[in-house]
């Protein structure tokens, strides 16, 4: 093995926290280089996919290297390569989440998860004490993480929605779910076969109904407002409004300005989705498109408020699979209330 490489793993050993902090480096360029330099991005993402296929095939490389080159990998390197990726990869997506979290809703629980997966990656007592040595967290974390990978990394490289990305990123969670369920619980009977199909399916639907919890790692909103007037020409919004009288939404009703950025070459639906108390009142699709830096200028104008509109409203930003990109808040008050400063 060269004297360098032995050099590097010792390196790594003694401040495991620098691959974190490049990891981390790399993401917040990348996040940057979305905007600016798609093409670049896309490249980044690339190299992160193609390590992760490497780990997934780590133990067919390794004997395959053997046979070819009449020499052994050490097992500390592929130990200490293995967690490389790990970090690299969560730090990569960390940034994507972190502004693309509606943190107030149970995002922030995902969000949070890869957070404390990240943590983990660079404290090497948790790590090879606790994490490694059990297969099935360890495979759990190596899901989870490549899951939200292919969340960042999919509407970059192939342009594909979040929708499309959500499906096909959970669809190859649940097929890895299942090689790592069968290593930890080894199919001794054909009851025990269907019990892991049934698990595997369980993970899957679970994810399925729980996808409002999964910020939409590439579109976020750079600017919001709700708003009684609007100029469409210039599509800039007049004041942002949190409390309008119920006259005032009678009258001209309320426009729900969004700007929402979006990778280049990349064709969106979203949902504006007005409630009322908690009931959804309409659900009005948009069309956006990527690429602009500033982010993608849209609104809807609602005007058929019920008779009696006092109370607290919310406009949902929604993808089509119901992730939550943002959300508006305003009151409508009564008139008598406005007008006594209440």
């Amino acid at each position: 093995m060269p004297l360098f490489i032995l050099r590097l793993i010792d390196l790594i050993k003694r401040y495991p926290g620098v691959i974190a902090i490049g990891g981390f480096i790399s993401g917040v360029g990348s996040f940057i280089m979305v905007d600016r330099q798609a093409g670049l991005a896309s490249w980044v993402a690339v190299v992160m996919l193609l390590t992760w296929l490497w780990l997934m095939f780590e133990n067919a490389f390794t004997q395959l290297f053997t046979r070819v080159f009449k020499r052994e990998i050490p097992p500390h390197l592929l130990r200490y390569a293995t967690q490389m990726i790990h970090q690299e990869s969560l730090f990569f997506v960390l940034p994507f989440f972190y502004i693309t979290t509606t943190w107030n809703s149970g995002q922030a629980i995902f969000t949070g998860l890869l957070t404390a997966a990240g943590l983990v990656s660079i404290i090497d007592p948790l790590y090879y004490k606790w994490v490694a040595p059990r297969r099935w967290l360890f495979m759990a974390m190596h899901t989870v993480t490549l899951f939200a990978a292919m969340l960042t990394a999919l509407p970059i490289i192939l342009h594909l929605t979040t929708a499309e990305s959500f499906k096909l990123a959970l669809g190859t969670a649940m097929l890895l779910s299942f090689p790592s369920l069968a290593v930890s619980f080894p199919i001794t009977h054909w009851r025990r076969g269907v019990a892991l199909v049934a698990v595997t399916l369980a993970v899957g639907g679970g994810g399925w109904l729980l996808r409002s919890w999964v910020p939409p790692a590439t579109l976020w909103m750079t600017e919001n407002a709700i708003t009684d007037s609007l100029d469409g020409q210039n599509r800039t919004p007049g004041e942002d409004l949190q409390q309008v009288t119920a006259s005032q939404v009678r009258n001209g009703g309320l426009f729900a300005y969004t700007a929402i950025n979006a990778p280049r070459g990349l064709d969106e639906r979203i949902f504006h989705v007005w409630k009322f108390n908690g009931n959804e009142m309409d659900r009005i699709a948009l069309e956006i498109h990527g690429g602009r830096k500033e982010g993608y200028r849209a609104w809807t104008h609602k005007q058929n408020f019920p008779g009696d509109p006092v109370g607290n409203w919310q406009v949902r930003v929604m993808t089509e699979d119901g992730q939550v990109i943002g959300v508006l808040r305003f009151k409508v008050v009564a008139d008598a209330d406005k007008a006594s400063g209440s």
